[in-house]
């Protein structure tokens, strides 16, 4: 179990549960087998009651007055055949002895006290027995009586018996209970927890590109729902946020492009030396900037249709719009496709910005002379080839970061044009490569999933 089971909620409940179950466990057995006990003493004592009641009601007089003890037959041979284990003593109330069984218990009953109404408990050695019994004062046809009766220590051995079975029973009935009374618990508490899981299921699935989603606020624990309330009110912050600058990137590209059409017509129509090709390259870059700029509020702003697209189609429609561009720079683009479609679920438009972005990107990067090599293949992938000096391992996941130029500086761009690639890529839930090309420079891939 790792330290982050130790940190969550489920086994902050579960542990003080198991803790709480455990102890009540033990009270609840503890107190179980006490009562156990105390019942079965009780009863041992309501039965030399008993005993004792029976013989005050044997008790008779003769013509002369004498007390006599006359047991029923039924309880004659009770104490018959358990001569040794029970034993009582009878005496009037002048101390004088009606019947004892046997006569030394009479001889030790003689120097006792009278009884009283209150039973007066006690526990003897007689013989090789050890007893335990009562002595209590009781009405009789003779006249009140004392009556002492007791049994030996053993004869109670089937209660205890008794006793010591329940005893095992409940030692290892109760962690069954206890078990299974742990694991309704922890499902209880998982199916309690079951809607912050979906919750934070949903949370974690919301980005910049998906602001727009709320957690839902019904049928929530009254715990969770003002945490809930909170996060949608700082996502409601945070698609502001991100609406008033897709806004402003979106107006600041928008508005630069007119007085930069009328800076590049200008200097179209203005004679001059070196001068004006130096203006002119930059004004291009500024331009590229804004249309850069202007697809990276596109794409954050507009959910993007898909269709049906041939990547052939595609990649034919870039190549044949930047060739006339890429042999003004001295490089030839050359196109390898494939006999039959290769039709992937995309957005036309998107896929042709990024295959444009790649292809931009290689022929700024690769030597003059030499040929830049779009390739697609059967397999859903459109690769961008050039002999330029490649990109280092280290940077492979940087160069597509937001306005990252990396150690070289170029001519042109800002460093938009594959984080774009990445973010189409993103929406396509594709993704994009780079590694060596086979005879140096660098090789750019955009992997789709064909449509079968």
């Amino acid at each position: 179990m790792t330290f982050g089971h130790f940190q969550s909620l489920q086994f902050r409940l579960a542990v003080p549960l198991a803790a709480l179950y455990v102890a009540a466990t033990a009270i609840a057995v503890g107190i179980l087998i006490y009562q156990a006990y105390d019942t079965a003493g009780s009863l041992n004592d309501r039965e030399l009651s008993l005993r004792a009641d029976d013989l005050a009601r044997a008790i008779s007089t003769d013509d002369a007055g004498k007390a006599h003890l006359n047991l029923p037959p039924k309880l004659a041979s009770a104490y018959a055949a358990a001569a040794g284990d029970n034993i009582f003593a009878i005496r009037d109330s002048t101390g004088s002895l009606i019947a004892a069984l046997p006569d030394e218990f009479s001889d030790r009953t003689a120097r006792w006290p009278p009884a009283t109404d209150e039973p007066n408990y006690f526990r003897l050695n007689l013989g090789s027995n050890d007893y335990y019994g009562l002595s209590v004062a009781l009405p009789s046809a003779a006249g009140p009586v004392s009556v002492s009766v007791a049994r030996a220590a053993g004869s109670d051995a089937l209660i205890h018996s008794l006793l010591r079975e329940f005893v095992s029973d409940v030692a290892w009935i109760s962690p069954f209970l206890m078990i299974a009374t742990l694991a309704i618990g922890i499902f209880v508490i998982r199916n309690g927890l079951k809607p912050v899981r979906e919750i934070s299921q949903m949370a974690s699935a919301i980005g910049p590109n998906s602001t727009s989603v709320r957690l839902p606020d019904k049928k929530l624990p009254t715990e969770i729902s003002p945490l809930v309330a909170s996060i949608n009110r700082a996502l409601d912050r945070l698609e502001q946020g991100f609406a008033v600058q897709r806004e402003f990137t979106a107006n600041a590209a928008h508005e630069l492009r007119t007085p930069l059409a009328i800076i590049t017509s200008a200097l179209d129509s203005m004679g001059g030396n070196g001068e004006r090709t130096k203006l002119r390259n930059d004004v291009a870059r500024m331009n590229r900037l804004v249309e850069q700029l202007l697809r990276v509020a596109r794409l954050d702003a507009v959910e993007l249709d898909f269709g049906i697209v041939d990547l052939n189609k595609t990649a034919a429609s870039v190549v044949a719009t930047l060739a006339p561009w890429a042999i003004a720079r001295q490089t030839t683009i050359a196109l390898v496709g494939t006999e039959k479609p290769v039709e992937v679920r995309a957005n036309a438009n998107a896929v042709e910005d990024a295959l444009r972005n790649l292809v931009e990107n290689a022929v700024v990067h690769t030597a003059p002379g030499t040929e830049v090599t779009v390739t697609v293949l059967r397999e859903g992938c459109v690769e961008v080839g050039d002999r330029g000096p490649g990109v280092p391992r280290e940077d492979r996941e940087r160069i597509f970061h937001r306005f990252w130029r990396g150690r070289r500086e170029t001519d042109a761009g800002a460093g938009l044009g594959l984080s774009i690639v990445k973010e189409i890529m993103r929406a396509h839930r594709g993704r994009v490569s780079v590694e060596d090309n086979p005879g140096g420079g660098a090789l750019f891939g955009l992997h789709f999933s064909l449509v079968y």
